[in-house]
């Protein structure tokens, strides 16, 4: 399945998504990719994180490296270097089941992603909640971002090449607008 056709994340309350993937277990190699700066730069970020409540989180994002599918970075998020930063707080840590983290922005405001990992037979109920949104704008590209990410971690646990992140971020961004509040399906 691909990461436009799984299924979509939810608005659960105002600034707030939720997403939802079953991934192929076990639950401790599911969190290597959460925690791990190599195994989560295949698919999300690389970057230290002191797995601790209080310890620092740096991601830089290089999404045009995450597939050998290559297409130009889409014009609002082009960056001088090609990489987007982000920092932030672990605000909860439980190996291997629940991290939490403050998501720094760039002009100094902070949401903040839970990862909750529940073992499922042989495979792993991920849920995603990025929460404190400040307005639709920042829900439709970290929905679509969520998203498009997700689907490339799930082609790496199974052992696939990935999609271009663009190329799904774009469409999703697109679905999403028709499908949060606010949008032409609301």
């Amino acid at each position: 399945m691909n990461a436009i056709n799984a299924g979509f994340g939810v608005q659960i309350a105002p600034g707030t998504l939720r997403l939802q993937r079953s991934l192929p277990g076990p639950i401790e190699r599911v969190w290597h990719y959460l925690t791990d700066s190599q195994a989560r730069g295949s698919w999300l970020a690389f970057g230290p994180m002191d797995l601790r409540v209080g310890g620092d989180v740096r991601l830089e994002f290089h999404n045009d490296d995450l597939s050998e599918h290559r297409v130009p970075t889409p014009e609002r998020y082009r960056t001088e270097d090609g990489c987007h930063r982000q920092s932030g707080q672990v605000t909860a840590c439980e190996p291997p089941h629940l991290l939490a983290h403050t998501w720094g922005e760039a002009d100094g405001s902070s949401s903040e992603v839970r990862f909750d990992l529940q073992p499922d037979g042989d495979r792993v109920l991920l849920t995603i909640t990025h929460a404190r949104l400040p307005d639709r704008d920042a829900l439709l590209s970290v929905s679509a971002g969520w998203h498009a990410h997700v689907g490339i971690l799930i082609d790496r646990l199974e052992g696939r090449p990935p999609g271009n992140f663009w190329v799904a971020h774009e469409a999703l961004e697109t679905a999403y607008a028709d499908r949060l509040p606010g949008g032409a399906a609301a």
